[in-house]
């Protein structure tokens, strides 16, 4: 049989659908016209190259192995095995099961977004969540935007416009992804005042600064990094008394801005949310995927007063949060009304990090007896050190337990375990493949030693 006839004797899209139809109908019909369509296109490119063309039923399976490929969500659920607990590029916090729960009843239909049901009409969806945070931090008012940078954006823009907001020279972040706190502060309209240096602030330094134009004093929280040796900044206690005495707010942007203080989980203290309100700043702003552990989310505490004004201004429309980034939240948010035993139970982000060494330890023996891999690959008990991330306690190591695993090429075995389905974020160093436990649900170990079992068996097996 020559090219032209066997290009003839392939079969029509319709006759391809027709049967890819039956065997997989709950596909949506544009991703199996589009499949059926690549493999034909394939097929006449092969036998135009001189191959044989492949029988009906190798067709049929082709179009399925497409089918899978165009379906494939490209938010592929990711195995967490680097011990970052929260892990800006693979998402942050994994939200509470009840919190979860919530976001999929609030995304099956219809739900009190803000309606008034008492009165038929529209009212607020700032009401799902002020009260709870106004029972958690103290604070007088409460609203949520999109993330902390559009919260500090929507303050400077609401309160500071075209006048002067006084920081210090050491807390110019780099807050991620190449944004920085002068440009945030630049574009809302503000004029940033720098007052210290990098490494000393005084308060005579902020004193010196304020004049008729200075609408605000500003604290920025360096969480993602530490200044060490000669070093000194004003304490929030004395800066809010230096807005006191001269009628200016202070804003305190916390970042992680924790509700419960770590030191139960044996961490370092990091800045609470509430302990800013009782010192007495005008305002927080703080991440809801952060040490909070919810959804994205920028939340605004602080004096009634000048949240009203910032929930007035229009760039509060668009900034505001859907109806699943709240109902996330609030299920979040109710968690930390109980102790922190209860949070170590029922919370993702703070299980892991009170896990205990028994815990990690049995994580660690089910990974190891369950792993299976081939002669030129080993799989030995380590220890390693988990973070809590995205740029909370950054220098702070966290001792966890892991299996290391050495290779022929262990970046190849990362780089195809991240391709995997689900996709596997580990470490590699020291010459070895890092898997981290304090990360890895216990329901995933199994799941895990099959995946690297896989890669590395189709690699050296």
């Amino acid at each position: 049989m020559n090219d032209e006839e066997s290009l003839r004797g392939l079969p029509a899209v319709h006759e391809l659908l027709d049967v890819i139809r039956e065997q997989r109908p709950e596909s949506l019909p544009s991703f199996t016209k589009k499949a059926c369509r690549h493999v034909l296109d394939e097929e006449r490119k092969r036998i135009r190259s001189g191959k044989s063309p492949r029988k009906r039923k190798a067709l049929d399976e082709a179009v399925i192995s497409r089918l899978d490929a165009i379906e494939l969500h490209s938010m592929e659920r990711v195995i967490n095995a680097t011990g970052v607990v929260l892990h800006t590029a693979i998402g942050r916090a994994c939200l509470p099961p009840p919190a979860s729960e919530a976001v999929s009843r609030t995304a099956e239909g219809y739900c009190v977004l803000q309606w008034n049901r008492e009165t038929g009409r529209r009212g607020h969806r700032d009401e799902h969540i002020e009260d709870l945070l106004i029972e958690l931090t103290g604070a007088e008012a409460a609203t949520v935007v999109n993330n902390n940078a559009g919260a500090t954006f929507l303050i400077l823009s609401a309160l500071c416009r075209g006048r002067e907001v006084v920081v210090s020279r050491g807390q110019l972040v780099e807050i991620g992804g190449a944004f920085r706190i002068p440009e945030v502060m630049k574009q809302s309209g503000a004029v940033m005042r720098e007052v210290g240096c990098t490494n000393r602030t005084h308060l005579r330094d902020y004193e010196e600064a304020i004049c008729e134009e200075t609408a605000a004093l500003l604290r920025v929280h360096p969480s993602n990094y530490r200044i060490r040796g000669f070093t000194g900044e004003v304490s929030l206690e004395a800066l809010v008394d230096l807005g006191n005495r001269t009628g200016l707010p202070v804003i305190d942007d916390l970042g992680a801005g924790s509700l419960v203080d770590l030191n139960h989980f044996g961490l370092p203290t990091e800045p609470t949310v509430s302990h800013s309100i009782e010192v007495g700043a005008s305002l927080t702003t703080s991440s809801g995927d952060k040490l909070i552990g919810g959804p994205q989310a920028g939340i605004i505490t602080g004096k009634k007063e000048l949240v009203e004004k910032i929930k007035r201004h229009p760039l509060a429309r668009a900034l505001r949060v859907g109806k699943l980034t709240l109902s996330g939240l609030q299920s979040t948010l109710r968690l930390f009304l109980e102790d922190p035993e209860y949070l170590i139970e029922h919370h993702p982000v703070y299980s892991m990090l009170g896990a205990d060494s028994d815990e990690l330890e049995e994580r660690r023996k089910t990974l190891l007896s369950d792993l299976e891999l081939p002669p030129d690959c080993e799989a030995q008990p380590i220890e390693t050190d988990s973070y809590v991330g995205s740029g909370s306690l950054p220098d702070t190591p966290i001792p966890s337990l892991g299996v290391g695993i050495t290779a022929p090429d262990v970046d190849e075995l990362a780089r195809l375990l991240r391709l995997g389905a689900p996709a596997v974020a580990s470490r590699v160093e020291e010459g070895m493949l890092k898997l981290d436990v304090r990360t890895v649900f216990s329901e995933q170990i199994p799941e895990l030693a099959r995946l690297v079992s896989l890669v590395a068996g189709g690699l050296w097996g």
